[in-house]
């Protein structure tokens, strides 16, 4: 696959979880933060009101701190194709 083509598939994803009007399970999106933070290589700080959130999203940038923009887009672009799949 083109890095043209898994940008394309990871735009994808994103609008198909921004479009979903229902709420996600909260490990769900804490793995969807992390993984698409890394893919658009977004390092800022997380800023959420609550400190306890912001520790669980800083922890889950932590565990995937070693993989690479394109490992992140797979990663999300398959939670992302999984969790529609198994939630029908």
């Amino acid at each position: 696959m083109t890095t043209e083509e898994l940008n394309t598939i990871f735009e994808d994803a994103v609008e198909r979880i921004n479009a979903h009007t229902e709420p996600f399970p909260a490990d769900f999106l804490l793995r969807l933060y992390a993984y698409y933070k890394k893919a658009t290589n977004n390092y800022e700080s997380p800023s959420s009101k609550k400190r306890i959130i912001n520790a669980f999203k800083a922890n889950a940038l932590f565990q995937i701190k070693d993989i690479t923009t394109d490992q992140a887009k797979e990663t999300y672009i398959e939670l992302v194709d999984n969790y529609f799949l198994y939630r029908k």
